[in-house]
């Protein structure tokens, strides 16, 4: 156009019509942008669902171990009230025979909550020697066993 004396500087285009067949694959990009962007934000998203279970899982064990914790303490200090009161009240028994009763107690209830039980598998492996080798351990439990079955006749 220069020319003819004419100099274009800017031109506004306000209508474009681009072929069908470059509609199409700019709609099938842009499309898959969006697709993409969505993906990464659907993994995101179940990335942080997994990061706060693990950690809701791990303040759970902490809370449960502190009142595990709490409950021994409890309980140690029972016994050891209990201990120091029994044998002061009782003339002549010493501590220890006090914890050699309480062991002897406890004993008893754990057979006796083993044997409400009416669908209980537990087989008692006797024995306390301080040389047990595998051999041993196999007869024993397979003694455990037949006494089990023979109980069970």
């Amino acid at each position: 156009m220069t020319e003819y004396g004419f100099e274009i500087i800017d031109t506004l285009i306000i209508d474009i019509k681009p072929a069908a067949k470059v509609k199409k694959s700019m709609n099938e990009i842009n499309a898959a942008q969006r697709l993409r962007v969505a993906a990464n934000d659907k993994a995101e998203s179940e990335k942080i669902l997994v990061v706060k279970a693990a950690e809701a899982e791990a303040e759970s064990k902490y809370l449960s171990g502190c009142g595990i914790a709490r409950q021994r303490k409890a309980i140690v200090e029972g016994l050891r009230d209990s201990v120091l009161e029994f044998a002061e009240d009782v003339d002549g028994a010493s501590p220890k025979d006090v914890m050699d009763l309480v062991l002897v107690t406890q004993y008893f209830d754990t057979l006796k909550d083993l044997g409400i039980s009416a669908n209980n598998n537990t087989v008692f492996i006797p024995g306390a020697s301080s040389n047990i080798n595998n051999d041993d351990i196999s007869n024993k439990f397979a003694l455990g066993m037949m006494q089990g079955k023979a109980a069970n006749c």
